[in-house]
């Protein structure tokens, strides 16, 4: 994965951060994630498909999480609701949609969100495709951006070749 499929991920998660609820993001070194364990016990995913096919997650610690949802509504949720549950998957959906819009020349679709609470749940992507992990540090404490992309000829010939 290439540094221009990353790019459009750390923007979006500053531009989504700031303009939303004014909390400043500061990016930490991305890095390959060796293992499928979820960063944080909150994690919102968004499936990719078209021209690129993949994994968005927004792992977060439950109290970040709690946080940033209370910045973001206006109001406090209980982290088993489902308002809470919903929030989460609206700012994943927000980032992956932002950052969607910098894949000018590719026709990418996102999935609805899902999100997952709970200590060490994992989180599976397609074999082969490497998950590039994006540290980052807020007010409300650290927030971890997954992506697991890949351009969708490259799948194929992955295919192709394991035949």
């Amino acid at each position: 994965m290439d540094a221009s499929m990353i790019t459009p991920f750390i923007n979006s998660i500053q531009n989504v951060f700031s303009t939303m609820f004014q909390l400043p993001v500061e990016i930490g070194e991305p890095r390959i994630k060796a293992d499928r364990k979820a960063s944080h016990d909150v994690s919102g995913i968004i499936g990719v498909s078209g021209e690129m096919t993949g994994t968005i997650v927004l792992s977060m610690p439950r109290d970040a999480a709690s946080s940033i949802v209370t910045l973001f509504t206006g109001m406090e949720f209980e982290t088993d609701s489902a308002d809470f549950a919903d929030a989460v998957g609206e700012l994943i959906n927000m980032i992956s949609g932002n950052a969607k819009a910098e894949f000018q020349r590719k026709s990418v679709s996102i999935s609805c969100p899902s999100v997952v609470l709970g200590a060490d749940h994992t989180i599976a992507v397609q074999s082969g495709t490497p998950c590039v992990l994006i540290p980052c540090s807020t007010d409300c404490g650290e927030v971890v951006l997954e992506v697991a992309l890949r351009e969708a000829e490259a799948e194929i010939e992955t295919s192709t070749a394991a035949a």
